[in-house]
């Protein structure tokens, strides 16, 4: 950076700007702008006709406004051209030409015509709009990438692929985003016409078939004249050989493509998918991001341009790609975190952002944890990254009640109509339950605000839960229930970065920054048991303050795929060569190699065959196998023994050297101070005022104070509000805050850890408790599949997560589920229930079967059953999962063959078997049946190894669930769980009632002519569905069970809900179900020789018989 001129930090979002500035002085200025480039302010009074006098605006010379155009938002009135700007004591007097006089009280915005830093550097220079910039040095992070992915608003490339490959991005990974939705919309792919390329390299890389570019010099040339001047290359095995990639973009440059994005540049590694999404996206962004940065580089003119990565670095103009900074703005928080850490001697810390649509958080310990395989919107892309978990969650998430439980997000009010309090008809929102707790001060919004109508909005949900319970609720229950929800929220995503990393969150500092993060920091740190919580200074311009700690970084990566006991020898070369290789990009840079530090490098490794791996130092090569194993264990639960441990891949990271700066904060307590209510401050006590509302914690009132006002080692006591123009702190009842001298406020809690049962009982109403569970089984069971998907080996379940997972209760009903496959979960519970009748489980034990006669659908499709138990020994719940195996023997490979006439023809059947006995796992049972018999599985070890990651995670769940039992109570665990099948229940009871009693039928008929039948009867609340009329059973494998017919008919009751609610059998409590013995009930014997066969059916009948109940009940267009 400059050590003499401007230096600026800039961190551009969707709806606002931040900006830290550095003057030749030193000095330290901060502003906040509109991301469309303008600044608000309110008209106070109009002078005279070309006159009015503004306030809300930063203090700023005479004439800074003169070339802007004054803007009124909402209205269809003309800008107007401001020839004089002048600050009174009152505010600004603007000159201008209006068309109208305005009414005081009004909203007008002061716009100018150029990039919103470059409106952010004139203010914090004070450079008018008609004067050039002085010379300055800015370091810049944008969402405008990001923002252009998710609006769909960048530039449709033209694709360069292998013949054979063109729908590559059409078919995607054939994921529909919503299961229950019956006309799903496949977004179509960011790229425009694709052009074929004739040529191919084999999996080695090798040439098989020569490049030929006649016919694709012709057809890119006229996609050129139809106006297309952007393309994308990626060719399949290009990132084992980039000759035939760099081959044609050196054509496509030639013939006049003014940017081409090649694969194996940007993202040289095996997956062409997500390879082929990267160059798509770079290519779709870089128009919109090229016109942006050279907007700001020529109004920076000799000034230095510097952009944020997505994993926190710098890099420059020069060197920008657009892929690479698509999360710089939250990993600008990051990077603030790490410098507020290294401030307060802290290696272990907690980033929490709340801002208006969402919330991000990441963890930091020492270090930066990175990804490298970013996901925005619906693009997947190869990219370094800062590891940034995000949940809708934020100050602008609508508050609502759905009829049984209080509501919080995901959808965002945005910035239009925002919050109801900004009088705009907007929705309640968190900001709105804030202002009426109390913890906002209107006076410090820098808008008008109109509490009034968050008020209206609060007596409108108040009226609708007294409608529905016949209850009366408070308003404060109301809005400290709409807070527990969303702090609940923000604290399940800390638990994903930490407790499922294997971290524990109580061991960390909370660095809590963003708009909203301060407000709610103390009870999502109560949530997680964190006794620390720190609000830096600039906490709402935090991103900005990352960008001034930040250095210039360069990744380097080797991908190696291969076992490590075959490179063992080669090891320490790889790994000093990838590390030069990084060095050697910073210094590429311009920077000096004596400052620069090779931070890490970092082995990504796996066990052979599965899909996720684990980042292991690599700062010892001979320890890199212990060291993962132990992380292994760790991180899932177990570490299987004998297999191959393989090497996927080497990264480097190196960086310039960090200057130090601003030495170590101090929180010391002043030596004499005297209390204030609940505020400890110095005498004489100027700033506070008691807070107009309540505030969760069992205090009726709060001091607030502004954040200016408080100086180091002042004391403050929860309640009470620190309010500054960027951000606001709440300390709760319980907290105590102490100043630093560097400006930030460390909050520690005084009381212990609200435990889970406290939270429920604290909840005053049901409503709010039943949500505050369902948030919480529903993360430990997509908590399981995350765990399953990581450690499996088998394609099926790592790629296309054909695999679910479901908690049940004690008489084994399934209650709570991940949103997986819908034939797995609705058969589940009968699975689970058929299986107690033969077998009496035991603390510790684990069932396994895949037995149509069972519970089972078809045999590829293996379940385990774990208990949980009570301390006292009382069996209260289930979990369970069932994955799809890609072999389990059968007459033909892949267990699936089409002309299986018997169950055994289909692969190894597996009655309910032990698979673990009082927490020993002892496969020997299930070895035997899988390697005897008639047509035993060939791939006995990947069998084992998906096993492993079933038991694994079930096992992890049971903990889970054992803990909130212990937490909670048996009996009040088992009433929540009878109350989350209850509201299924009676969503579906409330749709029947809606409809005509009567008797609904339909027929179809399978290909072969084999008849389906249904009469849906509906009587009341109360539904019969009978398949009487349908075909006996089905010479061949069109077979169905009925947990198959009953999976059927739970998804096509969620359909007919239309709300989301967890698949759970409660859906089932009012409705009867009939089904005959025939080709939807055949008959099992323990003979599997004896018994019909059944893959088809699973696949093929399935979907039939929700295609007749959709007809049968109207519910198709």
């Amino acid at each position: 950076m400059r050590k003499s001129g401007w230096n600026l930090f800039v961190d551009t979002g969707g709806t606002f700007t931040d900006c830290l500035g550095r003057g030749p002085d030193g000095v330290i200025h901060r502003c906040k702008v509109l991301s469309s480039s303008a600044l608000r302010a309110t008209v106070v009074r109009v002078p005279d006709r070309d006159r009015l006098l503004l306030a809300g605006l930063p203090s700023l010379p005479d004439g800074f406004f003169r070339g802007f155009f004054l803007a009124w938002p909402g209205s269809d009135l003309p800008e107007s051209r401001i020839s004089e700007s002048e600050p009174i004591r009152d505010g600004v007097l603007i000159t201008a030409a209006l068309p109208k006089s305005p009414l005081p009280g009004g909203i007008c915005e002061l716009k100018l015509d150029e990039e919103a830093p470059i409106l952010a550097a004139r203010v914090i220079t004070g450079t008018p709009g008609d004067r050039s910039l002085p010379a300055l040095e800015m370091r810049l992070a944008t969402t405008r990438g990001t923002n252009a992915l998710l609006e769909e608003k960048g530039t449709p490339p033209v694709l360069f692929m292998t013949s054979g490959l063109e729908d590559l991005l059409v078919i995607g990974d054939q994921r529909r985003p919503d299961l229950f939705v019956l006309d799903p919309k496949r977004p179509l792919p960011l790229h425009g016409p694709v052009v074929t390329v004739d040529g191919r390299l084999n999996a080695a890389g090798r040439e098989i078939e020569p490049l030929r570019l006649g016919e694709l010099d012709r057809t890119a040339r006229t996609w050129l004249e139809r106006g297309f001047s952007t393309a994308s290359v990626c060719l399949m095995h290009g990132y084992r050989n980039p000759r035939h990639e760099q081959t044609v973009a050196r054509r496509l440059v030639q013939i006049g493509f003014s940017h081409v994005s090649v694969s194996s540049d940007l993202a040289a590694m095996i997956k062409i998918v997500p390879r082929c999404e990267t160059v798509v996206v770079d290519a779709y962004l870089s128009p919109i991001m090229d016109a942006y940065l050279d907007a700001v580089d020529h109004a920076l003119g000799k000034g230095r341009l510097q952009v944020m990565t997505s994993a926190g670095g710098l890099i420059s103009r020069e060197a920008y790609r657009p892929k690479d900074s698509l999360l710089s703005g939250p990993a600008g928080g990051v990077v603030g975190t790490a410098a507020v850490a290294r401030s307060i001697k802290s290696t272990k810390a907690i980033a929490f952002d709340m801002g208006g649509t969402s919330s991000d958080v990441s963890r930091f310990d020492g270090e930066f944890d990175y990804s490298f395989h970013q996901v925005v919107g619906r693009a997947s892309v190869f990219a370094p990254g800062l590891k940034i978990e995000s949940v809708a969650a934020g100050g602008g998430s609508i508050c609502g009640f759905d009829g049984r439980v209080l509501t919080v997000g995901p959808e965002s009010a945005g910035a239009t109509p925002g919050p109801a309090c900004y009088g705009a008809g907007g929705p309640m929102t968190l900001t709105d339950v804030n202002l009426l707790l109390g913890r906002l001060d209107p006076a410090l919004f820098g808008l008008p605000v109109f509490p009034e109508a968050a008020q209206k909005r609060l007596h409108q949900v108040s009226r609708a839960i007294c409608e529905a319970t016949g209850r009366l609720m408070k308003d404060t229950s109301i809005l400290r229930g709409f807070l527990r929800i969303a702090d609940e929220r923000m604290a399940e995503a800390i638990r994903r970065i930490s407790i499922r990393e294997g971290y524990d969150p109580s061991r960390y500092h909370l660095i809590a920054f963003g708009g909203a993060g301060g407000l709610h920091a103390c009870g999502v740190a109560s949530a997680l048991g964190m006794k620390v919580v720190v609000h830096p200074r600039d906490s709402g311009l935090l991103s900005a303050r990352g960008l001034m700690e930040a250095v210039i970084e360069r990744f380097a990566e080797e991908q190696i795929l291969r076992p490590v006991s075959e490179i063992r020898d080669r090891l320490p070369v790889l790994i000093r060569l990838v590390g030069e290789r990084a060095v050697d990009a910073v210094a590429n840079e311009g920077v000096d190699r004596g400052m620069i530090d090779l931070r890490f490098v970092r082995a990504e490794i796996r066990f052979a065959g599965q899909e996720a791996t684990l980042s292991i130092p690599a700062d010892r090569a001979d320890l890199l196998v212990r060291r993962f194993r132990r992380q292994h264990q760790v991180r899932f639960g177990y570490c299987p023994a004998g297999r191959a441990v393989e090497l996927v891949a080497l990264r480097a990271v190196a960086s310039s050297r960090r200057p130090e700066t601003g030495g170590t904060e101090s929180f010391a307590r002043r030596a004499s101070f005297s209390p204030t209510g609940s505020l400890c401050v110095r005498q004489p006590v100027t700033a506070c005022r008691r807070g107009a509302g309540n505030f969760s914690g069992g205090a009726d009132r709060s001091e607030r104070v502004r954040r200016e006002e408080v100086e180091a080692g002042d004391v403050l006591r929860g309640p009470v509000v620190v309010q500054d123009r960027f951000s606001t702190l709440y300390i709760e009842n319980g907290w105590t805050g102490v100043a630093g001298d560097q400006g930030s406020i460390r909050v520690t809690r005084e009381r212990r850890s609200v435990s889970w049962s406290d939270e429920l009982n604290h909840a005053e109403s049901d409503i709010v408790a039943l949500e505050l569970m369902t948030n919480r089984l529903v993360a430990v069971v997509e908590d399981m599949g995350e765990l399953l998907k990581r450690t499996a080996l088998s394609t099926n379940i790592k790629e296309r997560e054909d695999f679910s997972c479901g908690l049940l209760d004690a008489e084994g009903r399934l209650v709570v589920n991940a949103p997986h496959i819908p034939v797995h979960l609705g058969a589940m519970g009968l699975c689970v229930r058929t299986v107690m009748e033969k077998i009496r489980f035991r603390p510790g034990d684990t069932v396994v079967t895949n037995h149509p006669g069972f519970g089972g659908s078809h045999l590829p499709d293996v379940t385990l059953i774990s208990p949980v138990f009570s301390p006292n020994g009382e069996c209260c719940a289930f979990v369970a999962n069932r994955a799809h195996h890609a072999e389990l023997g059968g007459c033909r490979s892949g267990s699936m063959p089409p002309d299986a006439r018997t169950l055994e023809e289909e692969g190894v059947v597996i009655p309910p078997t032990l698979a673990a006995s009082k927490g020993k796992v002892d496969w020997t049972p299930v070895v035997e049946r899988l390697t005897h018999g008639p047509y035993p599985t060939r791939s006995l070890e990947e069998n084992l190894a998906d096993l492993d990651a079933q038991m694994a995670a079930n096992r992890q769940a049971v903990m889970a669930v054992e803990k909130m039992i212990v937490d909670m109570g048996i009996s009040r665990f088992a009433r929540f769980l009878d109350a989350m099948a209850e509201r299924s229940a009676d969503l579906v009871r409330e749709r029947f009632t809606e409809r005509k009693s009567g008797v609904f039928k339909a027929s179809e008929s399978l290909d072969d002519d084999t008849p389906l039948n249904v009469a849906v009867v509906i009587e009341n609340e109360r539904i019969r569905v009978d398949f009487r009329g349908s075909g006996g059973v089905h010479a061949g494998n069109l077979n169905a069970t009925p947990a198959v017919v009953t999976s059927a008919l739970l998804y096509v009751l969620r359909l007919l809900v239309g709300k989301d609610v967890p698949l759970n059998e409660g859906l089932m409590r009012s409705v009867d179900l009939t089904i005959p013995h025939g080709i939807l009930n055949p008959r099992f014997d323990m003979d599997p020789a004896a018994c019909p066969a059944v893959v088809g059916g699973n696949v093929e009948t399935s979907q039939r018989v929700v295609d007749l109940l959709i007809k049968a009940l109207g519910l198709s267009a």
